[in-house]
């Protein structure tokens, strides 16, 4: 990593990141490439897998159990099976970067205002059709350029920016699970704190383990059916279920962001069961983002989501008794804050990724004196 990377620099990163660009400005200006050594895949022994006869293995980590012959990948295309040991390729290999606004993950309980130091790798164990980082999610490592970033030197940086914590984000941090667990370990020895931001396909052992170093953690509930997720996500549902209900019982902090998609999953009875689900097992405090949908990757064909759609499935979370129901992707809408669910003041007043005031007085509302449940400090 250069020593020369200058406050202007970082500044130019921090702007790169603002404007969503989630790769090559901050990638080249935080960890620079060294052209002569190209891409070459970073190989470490994977965590959460079995022999299972003739060389083969089967893959631990997540629901897909992928039994992988000698010579062969797993469904996420960045681990490989090589003479019966099963190896991640993208062990301390950063495919994006970027100093972003914990906002932009979206997590609004947690240390608002701060910046988080964002990792993405290669690969994803979904195939999610409206992915809008499929360059890198649905890429072979060998595919994208990747900067050796091992987990030091990932902190380091973290600290030498003032990052309060590390995101583990852009693509699927279940599928660089050894450098997400790693880094967040490292960063814990070291004071800086780690989210991970993922789609919650992940096994309960992985889950619970990677859980003991990490702060907080966002799931993306894609759809409230099996079938959406079979058709539009290539997975299953249940599993993403169990995992908020273990990320709630291992007592870590757990946000949820439902991508509202025109016509696919907005319907009103979709949202009341869903806010229904997270009330009776998530509690009625958990944040709940729905975020504004935007055509992209393979379905180009729909409409961006209108304010109207987002705002009915508003009203309908609060509805259900949920507190804390946000809307994402709609810079200045009054729906970005956080209100006191008790008087109605605005506790966080937030324009986007910016928060423009913090009204909580050790975490409670200074008006009424209500506790706002959140990581503050």
């Amino acid at each position: 990593m250069s020593e020369t990377i200058t406050r202007r620099d970082m500044l130019k990163a921090s702007a790169a990141a603002a404007a969503g660009v989630a790769g090559a400005a901050a990638l080249d200006t935080l960890c620079p490439s060294n052209a002569d050594a190209g891409s070459p895949l970073r190989l470490r022994e994977a965590m959460f897998y079995e022999k299972a006869g003739r060389q083969r293995v089967t893959c631990g980590i997540c629901p897909r159990k992928c039994t992988v012959d000698p010579g062969e990948r797993g469904h996420c295309g960045s681990r490989e099976n090589r003479a019966g040991k099963y190896y991640t390729l993208v062990y301390g290999s950063a495919a994006a970067l970027n100093i972003d606004p914990i906002e932009k993950k979206p997590l609004f309980h947690f240390l608002p205002g701060s910046t988080a130091l964002s990792i993405g790798a290669a690969g994803c164990n979904m195939d999610c059709r409206d992915c809008q980082n499929w360059e890198i999610s649905q890429a072979k490592p060998e595919e994208i350029d990747s900067r050796d970033l091992p987990p030091d030197t990932a902190v380091g940086l973290a600290k030498r920016y003032q990052c309060k914590s590390i995101a583990y984000t852009y693509s699927e941090p279940v599928t660089f699970y050894e450098y997400m667990h790693d880094t967040a370990e490292a960063g814990q020895q070291a004071g800086v704190r780690s989210v991970m931001i993922s789609n919650g396909y992940i096994n309960r052992d992985p889950m619970t383990k990677v859980a003991k170093v990490l702060d907080a953690i966002k799931v993306d509930w894609k759809g409230t059916t099996e079938e959406f997720y079979k058709k539009y996500c290539g997975a299953t549902l249940q599993p993403v279920l169990d995992t908020m209900n273990r990320v709630k019982d291992l007592g870590k902090w757990l946000e949820v962001v439902y991508l509202v998609v025109p016509t696919l999953n907005d319907s009103e009875k979709n949202i009341r069961m869903m806010a229904r689900w997270i009330k009776r097992y998530l509690g009625a405090d958990t944040p709940v983002h729905f975020s504004r949908f935007h055509p992209d990757y393979q379905l180009r064909n729909l409409p961006p989501t209108p304010y109207a759609t987002l705002e009915r499935c508003h009203d309908v979370a609060c509805e259900q008794g949920l507190h804390f129901v946000y809307l994402g992707n709609v810079p200045g809408h009054k729906y970005e804050s956080t209100y006191c669910p008790k008087c109605g003041a605005n506790v966080v007043e937030r324009w986007g990724f910016q928060v423009k005031t913090v009204n909580l007085k050790d975490g409670k509302c200074p008006k009424c004196g209500h506790a706002i449940p959140g990581v503050w400090s």
